[in-house]
């Protein structure tokens, strides 16, 4: 596969490694972005092994929690200032309740659902639209609905830039639910335990390892027994339960639920934004373009 700069240029801002070095990467894996990033790795030339997607869309997240019913939302807009627009908080509320009210499956079930005024929420989205003056959409939610002996933990962070909403099984300790999901705004675990992280992720991350301790001169007959101790700080860094809790680094999570008589049944982390790139205009360019049109 012929490498291309946009390639080399989306693996270096993944991982942080220079040009060069990601476009050999690229060549030595035929052009497969996740080889290329775990050969950079090994190699020891990745500065950003774990870098989250650009956050680059503008917007709100936001948890609303009736009951034993509770919804987690992300809603779009193109800037920030529209974000903060009282019309759009608005309307962000509304579709919150809306979610609560009819449980649809996806956004596209969603979207074409009709609303308590009597229209869609396709069409109730295009009316703010049209008032606010910019693109809006719904992005994506989740329902999660609970027990009385359950507690939901929800948390929102910067205003609306992330939210989590945790949901504490056998504990109606909600303001211990609240102080997990509070953590998980903080440090962005991928999974709830260790169960949930794929075979091939752990084969995967241990190939990585492995490739590390050997390139660093490690002796053979000791690497194996260094990569599981490594693995232990993978599961650390991706797996809520392994992490020593924010609010006191001498306890883990999972010590801390224990401690409510329950346990964290699951979590969802929204962050405004997240996996969206946003086309960045050069303002220079584009008036140097008129002024050659002029010409």
């Amino acid at each position: 596969m012929a490498v291309t700069a946009q390639m080399v240029k989306e693996l270096r801002e993944k991982t942080g490694a220079g040009m060069m070095d990601c476009k050999k990467a690229l060549v030595e894996t035929n052009g497969d972005i996740e080889a290329a990033m775990d050969f950079l790795r090994e190699k020891g030339l990745s500065s950003a092994s774990k870098k989250a997607d650009r956050i680059a869309a503008d917007g709100t997240t936001a948890v609303l929690v009736e009951g034993n019913e509770a919804v987690i939302y992300e809603v779009n807009a193109e800037t920030d200032f529209v974000a903060k627009n009282e019309g759009f908080q608005t309307l962000v509320k509304e579709l919150g309740e809306h979610l609560l009210s009819t449980k649809p499956a996806t956004v596209e079930e969603a979207t074409a659902s009709t609303m308590s005024n009597g229209l869609t929420v396709a069409d109730h989205i295009s009316n703010a639209i049209a008032k606010i003056g910019e693109k809006i959409s719904l992005r994506r939610f989740e329902i999660r609905t609970k027990t009385d002996n359950d507690a939901f933990g929800p948390y929102l962070h910067m205003g609306g830039r992330i939210a989590v909403l945790v949901e504490l099984e056998n504990s109606a300790d909600s303001d211990a639910a609240r102080d997990i999901a509070m953590h998980v705004a903080a440090l962005n675990p991928k999974y709830v335990s260790r169960d949930e992280v794929s075979a091939e992720e752990v084969d995967r991350e241990r190939k990585v390892l492995t490739e590390q301790a050997l390139n660093e001169g490690k002796p053979e007959n000791i690497v194996a027994k260094m990569v599981e101790g490594r693995l232990g700080k993978f599961f650390e860094d991706v797996c809520l339960l392994d992490q020593s809790f924010v609010k006191n680094s001498d306890q883990k999570v999972r010590d801390f639920a224990a401690s409510t008589g329950g346990t964290v049944k699951g979590f969802t982390r929204y962050e405004v934004g997240e996996g969206i790139e946003k086309r960045v205009d050069n303002f220079a360019d584009e008036v140097m373009s008129q002024v050659n049109k002029g010409n």
